[in-house]
């Protein structure tokens, strides 16, 4: 939402932008993965199974993307978004608490290889808001607290990430005299934003979770009125 517009500001072509904003993504959130995970807030096994299937969701989205416009998709975000924030501001108990537990382990599993493909496959569709809204899945359906949430979104994130940066460093994407100092930044942004959670646990992700949510919702409107004038 804010490093691709960023590039594309920079004069980027987009195809550059893209791979230099997933170049250095990648780098930041593998930083950011290793210390939720050194901090015991990831399920991994959760996690990973995910992450998996995210890859496949992705490439079966990614797919159907040529097939079929996904801009009817912004129209469906403008009811969704408005409803999970005010979801989030009604229902206080939503990521405060894990109560993840109370799940049986075989269901949990089942729920993480649901979410990463269905939100997988809206990555390689569509793509705004991704980690967003496996955070919401992840508090609402499966109880994490807004921590143990963000942990596991990190490792779905990487995993989709390393993938679609290899597809770009193959075909030659990726302008590392920008890409390098951007993945050093986006390293000490992580590491920085990583702190803060582990340190103040839900009481920061919270409200940065809303904002999220309503920089998402104010892109989306952008991109429907664009559309709608061209």
């Amino acid at each position: 939402m804010i490093s691709v517009p960023a590039y594309l500001a920079a004069g980027l072509p987009p195809h550059l932008a893209l791979g230099n904003n997933k170049f250095s993504s990648t780098f930041g959130t593998l930083f950011a993965t290793a210390r939720f995970l050194r901090h015991g807030m990831i399920d991994l096994p959760v996690a990973i199974c995910s992450a998996v299937c995210a890859l496949l969701g992705s490439f079966l989205g990614t797919r159907t993307v040529l097939l079929i416009n996904p801009g009817f998709l912004n129209y469906i975000l403008l009811v969704m978004i408005p409803l999970i924030a005010l979801l989030t501001l009604t229902n206080k108990s939503i990521g405060r608490s894990d109560r993840s537990g109370s799940i049986p382990v075989p269901k949990k599993l089942v729920l993480g290889t649901c979410a990463g493909l269905v939100i997988g496959f809206y990555d390689g569709f569509f793509g705004p808001g991704t980690g967003t809204l496996l955070i919401i899945f992840y508090a609402v359906l499966l109880r994490y607290d807004f921590v143990r949430a963000n942990g596991n979104t990190k490792v779905v994130n990487l995993a989709s990430n390393v993938a679609s940066v290899m597809t770009f460093l193959a075909f030659g994407r990726v302008q590392f005299a920008l890409a390098i100092p951007a993945a050093i930044c986006g390293i000490a942004g992580n590491l920085v934003g990583s702190r803060l959670v582990v340190k103040n646990g839900g009481r920061i992700i919270r409200p940065v979770f809303l904002i999220a949510l309503c920089l998402l919702f104010a892109k989306i409107i952008y991109d429907v009125i664009f559309q709608s004038l061209h």
